[in-house]
């Protein structure tokens, strides 16, 4: 979800779901260590909770940028494992790793002496050709034996070379089989399956299976799925928040925001989808999408974007 979860996504969301787990977008060692620090970590607190997501394949590096992220009271940091875009490749890390399952239980176990936080990890069922189960089994294996407990497993292998990022999302099949039998195999660690999931009953199938559900880019482009997450899934008594509810609310945020110098887009691009399926969402994404990102942009984009969409703020 690289420049995707930034802290304005994840308060919108928050504003959805109060018990989700949310995760930041991918930020690598580097970035923290040698670049804006604050810019990369820094969330409302509104937000828990949060784990962070670092790229990165130095163990040292890894140690350090998780030192670094205490200040900023995460959940948990989680180490990409699954990434295959070719910028991450080159440095090193993301889906990569997999092939080098020694290097990456070094990584968990440096992580791991530097902070108290659980240390996860994020990884496909496989790469390139090294798609049996029993590479899948020796790399979770290796992993868990350097303190990892807690895998989120996207069940599809990753092809490195010829494949898109967004290609590798949609073409190598899907096999939750394989996350199941991790699962079986592997009794006292906890397994999360990833991908192709788009609706909370399929959510709920997997979970009779396993310890829990990643959805990615179905809880960007559709938010609205996360509305009924805290109730079916979280056995929450609060009411569900309307579309219109959550639209008020972060009305407030942005408002906030400006003041600080947040630039509109940055903040509109994120809720796009917040009427999916329902009359007037396509006058709505229009609006935001045109005007925005202009200079003299202010809050009355978002307000006159509301009120274009049937049924909402008047």
């Amino acid at each position: 979800m690289l420049d995707w979860t930034d802290r304005h996504c994840r308060y919108f969301l928050r504003l959805i779901s109060s018990n989700a787990v949310l995760y930041t977008e991918m930020v690598t060692t580097g970035a923290i260590i040698y670049g804006d620090a604050k810019h990369h970590l820094h969330m409302d607190p509104f937000e828990h909770p949060v784990a962070l997501q670092l790229g990165g394949s130095d163990p040292k590096d890894l140690a350090l940028a998780c030192k670094m992220a205490t200040d900023y009271a995460y959940a948990e940091i989680n180490l990409n494992c699954g990434c295959p875009s070719d910028r991450v490749q080159n440095g090193m890390f993301g889906a990569i790793m997999m092939k080098d399952a020694k290097t990456t239980a070094a990584c968990v176990s440096a992580m791991r002496n530097a902070v108290d936080l659980p240390i996860t990890v994020k990884h496909r069922i496989g790469v390139d050709d090294h798609d049996s189960y029993a590479f899948l089994t020796d790399f979770v294996g290796t992993v868990a034996e350097a303190g990892c407990d807690v895998f989120l497993v996207h069940a599809r292998k990753a092809w490195l070379q010829g494949l898109s990022p967004k290609q590798n999302r949609e073409i190598p099949e899907l096999n939750y089989a394989h996350v199941y039998q991790l699962k079986k195999d592997f009794p006292h660690l906890e397994i999360i399956i990833n991908g192709g999931v788009t609706t909370l009953a399929q959510c709920q199938e997997h979970l009779h299976n396993l310890d829990g559900v990643m959805i990615g880019r179905e809880a960007y482009s559709n938010p609205y799925l996360l509305a009924n997450v805290d109730q079916q899934l979280y056995k929450s008594s609060n009411p569900v928040k309307t579309r219109e509810q959550i639209a008020e609310e972060f009305l407030i945020y942005v408002e906030k925001e400006l003041t600080k110098g947040t630039k509109l887009s940055a903040m509109t691009r994120h809720i796009l989808g917040l009427f999916h399926g329902m009359p007037g969402a396509r006058l709505f994404r229009r609006h935001i999408s045109e005007n925005a990102f202009k200079p003299s942009a202010t809050i009355d984009i978002l307000k006159n974007a509301l009120e274009k969409t049937t049924g909402v703020i008047s």
